[in-house]
């Protein structure tokens, strides 16, 4: 059913693993497979979800060898998937926990953070580096940035550009705990066991009570009330020519 996407049943637990080689870079398949998923386990309603990666990568973000190659459909498509995934991930009902496992960058760190309870690994870069590649940031990609981290954080981060290490992550609040690699999975799905025993309609409730404003402006922009102003030119000449650079290096 899905090529680089697998769910995995874990007792009351649904464990996604992302796996699309080598470093889990986003496509359009792999955005529409995600939002299939989504589908899935909202219908299915466990009583969490944990989301990790394939060895060394959690996610690094967009395909930079991909997104300089779109039309202009094709770049609306998308920023209209990448919000997608990510405002269903953020507003999901049931808990979320991501078990970071390597390199999360640019999409991949913004992936993470919309999980409610972020496990990291010892090692892998961590960071939004979306302005490095001469790439803005989608609508909603934006906002939970905006609403994960502090404005300190945000803007070191964001207008900075640079990659962190894992202690420097964890200093600033982009994951909860480190783990070891061969205690990291078994502590995410400790995380999202606990996660799953409190009150399931509440939680959702109480979730929405904490995201709300978040989740009200993903609506409008999921819905078409908001337009992205990313979706008509989301990379251009400069992108192309930064996105070589990074590749290149």
């Amino acid at each position: 059913m899905y090529q680089h996407l697998r769910i995995e049943e874990r007792g009351d637990v649904a464990l996604v693993r992302i796996d699309r080689p080598p470093a889990n870079a986003m496509d359009l398949e792999l955005l529409d497979e995600a939002t299939r998923v989504l589908d899935e386990l909202a219908k299915a309603e466990p009583g969490a979800v944990v989301i990790t990666g394939r060895e060394g990568f959690f996610s690094a973000g967009v395909d930079l060898k991909l997104a300089p190659t779109l039309d202009a459909d094709g770049q609306r498509a998308m920023v209209e998937g990448i919000n997608r995934v990510f405002g269903g991930w953020y507003g999901f009902r049931r808990p979320v926990v991501c078990a970071v496992n390597g390199h999360a960058i640019a999409g991949g760190l913004i992936l993470a953070l919309c999980g409610d309870y972020r496990v990291g690994a010892g090692h892998g870069k961590l960071g939004v580096t979306e302005l490095r590649a001469g790439i803005g940031y989608p609508a909603v990609a934006i906002l939970v940035v905006k609403q994960e981290l502090t404005p300190h954080v945000a803007r070191r981060l964001v207008l900075g550009a640079g990659l962190i290490e894992p202690e420097q992550g964890l200093e600033w609040g982009l994951v909860d705990e480190l783990q070891p690699d061969d205690r990291l999975l078994d502590r995410a799905l400790e995380v999202a066991t606990e996660l799953a025993s409190l009150p399931r309609d509440t939680y959702g409730v109480v979730k929405r009570q904490l995201r709300g404003e978040a989740l009200d402006e993903i609506a409008r922009i999921l819905g078409g009330e908001e337009e992205d102003p990313l979706a008509a030119r989301w990379v251009g000449a400069e992108g192309a020519d930064a996105a070589a650079a990074i590749l290149d290096s």
